[in-house]
């Protein structure tokens, strides 16, 4: 009896999942006032970010490669350094993709295993004290 794997990307639900993150995400972003910080830091249309953003992650969690297939790969950090991430706005970027997680991905346990590796990655991101 064999037992099969499967990714992330399906286990919460694929691109219909992902879209709806990213889309709350950048909703979130966009609203909160606690996140304020972090969207100052945005362009004014969000829409390439959030394109961008479904596209990571959609490759990021086992799903198609989009992002790298567009774009090569991702070298996140350097993409990231015409913007001045502190503290303040990794933690609003980290209020608001919780916030989405939370409210789109219906399994505690895969918000978990997904929690840990996008929490250190918004450490990585911070590019000033």
């Amino acid at each position: 009896m064999s037992e099969e794997t499967i990714t992330l990307y399906e286990a919460i639900g694929g691109d219909a999942t992902i879209r709806a993150l990213t889309d709350r995400f950048y909703s979130l972003m966009d609203t909160l006032p606690e996140a304020a910080r972090c969207r100052a830091i945005h362009p004014p249309d969000l829409s390439g970010s959030r394109e961008k953003l479904y596209e990571y992650l959609t490759g990021y969690l086992g799903g198609p490669p989009l992002y790298t297939d567009k774009r090569g790969h991702p070298m996140l950090r350097r993409r990231h350094f015409v913007a001045e991430i502190g503290p303040a706005e990794r933690d609003e970027w980290l209020l608001c993709f919780r916030q989405a997680m939370d409210e789109t991905i219906a399994s505690e346990k895969l918000r978990e295993i997904i929690w840990a590796p996008v929490e250190r990655l918004a450490h990585h991101m911070q590019n000033q004290t």
